[in-house]
């Protein structure tokens, strides 16, 4: 039986990927969680989280919306193909400039949201109750510092939230 090996490294260098591996370990806990909660509403999390950015902001540019979600223009169509074949969203072009094309949400998408993002902040907020208020203000800013310096050393746009 091979035994496995073990590595030394410095203090630093150990730290960090501790660090790593907590973060990594803890993002997939909590999305796995979050995931199991939308597919309860019939959706899946890419589907979800667009609907939210409309719930939040209004009519999007189809274009803004992977910059938003984070997701590749090719998978916004798919989504908004998805949804708009559910009658959750509709596609509009822009009156001003035609080539612009808004996602916006139906009436019925509207009445889906309204219903299930309530019980979904809930949901979240009762998962980060293991942290106080205080502790959720660090962790928020220190994983926007981390991502923030993460993206100007690859010379990407940041798009951290809150």
């Amino acid at each position: 039986m091979k035994h496995p090996r073990h590595h030394t490294y410095p203090p630093d260098q150990d730290r960090a990927l501790r660090t790593w591996i907590s973060l990594a370990r803890c993002y997939s806990s909590v999305s796995r969680a979050a995931d199991r909660m939308i597919r309860s509403y019939g959706l899946t999390s890419p589907q979800f989280a667009l609907l939210e950015a409309l719930y939040h902001l209004g009519p999007l540019p189809l274009s803004e919306i992977g910059q938003k979600l984070l997701v590749t223009s090719g998978n916004v169509t798919y989504v908004m193909d998805n949804l708009c074949q559910l009658g959750l969203v509709v596609r509009e072009r822009c009156a001003e400039d035609r080539r612009i094309i808004y996602a916006k949400l139906t009436g019925k998408g509207e009445t889906l949201i309204d219903q299930t993002f309530p019980r979904h902040a809930e949901e979240i907020r009762e998962r980060f109750g293991v942290l106080t208020g205080e502790e959720q203000d660090m962790l928020r800013m220190l994983l926007k510092k981390l991502g923030q310096a993460e993206m100007a050393q690859t010379g990407s746009v940041s798009h951290s939230g809150a």
